[in-house]
């Protein structure tokens, strides 16, 4: 398994609206190899957020299929013309072969 994390930070207050833009669906899921998504919120008790998007892929082939389909491309095209939100402050971007992974 093949797993991409990106990792989001944002001004206080706004880690919601990362995560509302996840929870909506999207061409991701329908991606041939998509496993699934998770979104987690740093908790903090002040200041900036922390939001981490977990994709798990069944491979890594599966993951650069979707990183060169017309679906993604065409979404990164839209955020580039919209601009990043003021509220974003950073991003980072990473991916992992998954090694253990233990089910109950």
């Amino acid at each position: 398994m093949f797993v991409e994390i990106k990792t989001i930070q944002v001004k206080e207050g706004f880690a919601d609206a990362v995560v509302s833009r996840f929870s909506q669906p999207g061409a991701v899921e329908k991606a041939e190899g998509f496993v699934d998504l998770s979104v987690l919120v740093k908790r903090t008790r002040k200041g900036d957020e922390e939001i981490a998007v977990i994709i798990r892929w069944e491979s890594e082939e599966a993951w650069k299929g979707w990183e060169r389909s017309e679906p993604h491309l065409e979404g990164h095209r839209r955020s580039r013309e919209q601009g990043k939100p003021e509220f974003i402050l950073g991003s980072s971007h990473a991916t992992y072969d998954l090694k253990v992974h233990k089910l109950p």
